[in-house]
């Protein structure tokens, strides 16, 4: 069966960004020039996706009002004589279908996907969290190819993976080859946050995951964490327990995930994108050159004069 769908969720309250994230949703923070969820949105399109499921939370609207039609903000650009500004709102253009449904309760990514499955049904689909940028301006390709190894291959789940330093893997879900970690493997396990030195791997999950609809049973019968959270990670180790095969498969080399979810990965992303801007991405990188070598950190304002 095709798939066309792609499970976005966005409804984790963003509680590493404050108190930036208190009042708008973490997903709508700039990267450069575009908020993060656009870039995730973009990404999904161009690997041919074509129905978004936005499974949000309180105080997400303001990615519900991002993907319509502004009509209001077209007239004025027009009527202004602003219209190159046009092609800013191109993506709003995009031959897509939004849908949104909420999670009521923060209990974890888990529940968050299992929210998705009145609209999901019985197809398979896919997973991008909506705080995840996949290579410099989501220009990855990633998404087509796990769909592609899940269409041609016998498996209830393909998931991406990324390497890690070996003392950062307590941060995330971590991949167990069955064999050897080529670019595409076959999972033997699949354990959220182990303890560091207690698994042969370094591969992380990186926010992408294409899903059968058998996930939704494990994600209903797996326990909550000792947060409370019902994991992801935990439904997919869940179907490989009952004999079902996953697939991983690594993010290209040189292809990074930025992360908007905390202060250090989100300067981080921030940075890389506005230095590749195409338009002042030079000047920017003279400016930094210049207060590198300078070694004066302080804000020019804050400077003392004379």
């Amino acid at each position: 069966m095709a798939i066309h769908l792609a499970v976005v969720p966005v409804a984790g309250r963003g509680t590493r960004l404050l108190p930036v994230a208190k009042s708008q949703p973490k997903e709508m923070l700039p990267v450069g020039r575009k908020p993060a969820v656009q870039y995730v949105v973009e990404e999904l399109a161009r690997c041919g996706l074509g129905r978004l499921l936005f499974v949000t939370g309180p105080g997400k609207t303001a990615i519900e009002n991002h993907f319509d039609i502004d009509g209001e903000l077209i007239a004025h650009l027009r009527e202004t004589g602003k219209e190159e500004l046009l092609a800013e709102l191109a993506f709003e253009r995009e031959d897509l279908e939004y849908f949104y449904t909420r999670q009521r309760r923060q209990l974890g990514l888990g529940h968050a996907v299992l929210c998705a499955k009145a609209v999901v049904g019985h197809q398979p689909f896919v997973v991008a969290l909506g705080d995840s940028i996949i290579g410099l301006h989501a220009q990855s390709r990633i998404v087509r190819v796990m769909i592609d190894q899940f269409e041609e291959s016998d498996v209830d789940a393909v998931v991406a993976l990324e390497e890690v330093l070996p003392e950062d893997v307590v941060r995330y879900g971590i991949a167990v080859p069955r064999n050897s970690a080529a670019e595409v493997f076959e999972l033997a396990d699949l354990i959220e946050k182990p303890a560091v030195g207690q698994v042969p791997s370094t591969l992380a999950v990186a926010a992408r995951y294409v899903l059968s609809p058998r996930i939704f049973d494990c994600l209903e019968n797996t326990p909550p964490d000792a947060r409370g959270e019902i994991q992801l990670t935990d439904a997919i180790r869940m179907l490989i327990q009952q004999g079902r095969r996953v697939l991983g498969v690594r993010l290209p080399p040189g292809q990074t995930r930025f992360d908007v979810g905390n202060f250090e990965s989100y300067f981080q992303a921030f940075v890389d994108f506005a230095l590749a801007d195409p338009q002042y991405g030079e000047a920017l990188r003279e400016h930094v050159r210049e207060r590198l070598h300078s070694g004066d950190f302080t804000p020019r304002e804050d400077r003392p004069c004379g």
